[in-house]
């Protein structure tokens, strides 16, 4: 039986983390809110409702929380006629779907942002499903997302491999059950991917791509 080869987007399959830490940090900024983007780098990942909890503390003012949403999704939707898919994103969600693997992204993005992402990837044909935070009652590092992405690649988690570039990633992976795979891609250490539970960690996509028949998903999904 084929197995699920998950996949995160931002950071992932697409070099657009810093794009979300330029738009959070203006977007912080219109509300009156200094935050230094290091921390913003952290934090990308989570939902939108989990990052500013991150950043701005659980003593903040919620009412601002839409608002600096809003612009965020604003500022970073004019990048969307120029997202910039990774080396290899493609070719590697194809060739896993050829070797019958069931191909589907795990992601925050949504509407317009997810369908710009899948234009940079240019791999729909590889792309069984999305399963979405908004599908969701919690985003990552819940487990719910992988969870979902599991049914609706109908295989158990532990026919699963999870690909992803960020703690948040690998601990909704590991929760879940799934094994996981860490990206340098988006700029996260590979210490602190392995102790949120990586158990292989690959520079990018195109050098997963080179490793494949090594790789925790190996010659085929038996």
């Amino acid at each position: 039986m084929a197995g699920a080869a998950i996949f995160d987007v931002d950071g992932t399959l697409t070099d657009t983390n810093h794009l979300h830490v330029v738009a959070w940090w203006e977007a912080f900024r219109q509300s009156g809110h200094t935050v230094p983007m290091p921390d913003i780098h952290r934090a990308v990942g989570l939902g939108s409702g989990d990052l500013i909890e991150r950043l701005l503390g659980a003593d903040r003012d919620r009412e601002q929380d839409a608002a600096i949403s809003s612009a965020h999704s604003v500022l970073y939707a004019t990048y969307f006629d120029r997202l910039p898919a990774f080396r290899g994103a493609g070719d590697l969600l194809r060739t896993l779907a050829d070797r019958g693997w069931r191909v589907v992204l795990a992601t925050s993005a949504d509407g317009a942002e997810l369908a710009a992402l899948r234009r940079a990837v240019n791999a729909d044909e590889a792309i069984r499903a999305t399963a979405s935070s908004d599908d969701v009652d919690r985003g990552k590092p819940s487990p719910e997302p992988v969870e979902l992405a599991c049914r609706l690649a109908d295989v158990g988690a532990g026919q699963a491999v999870f690909v992803g570039d960020t703690v948040w990633d690998m601990e909704a992976a590991s929760r879940a059950g799934a094994a996981a795979v860490a990206l340098l891609s988006g700029g996260i250490p590979r210490a602190d991917l392995e102790r949120a539970g990586a158990e292989a960690v690959y520079q990018d996509v195109a050098d997963l791509l080179d490793h494949l028949d090594d790789s925790p998903f190996g010659p085929g999904p038996g």
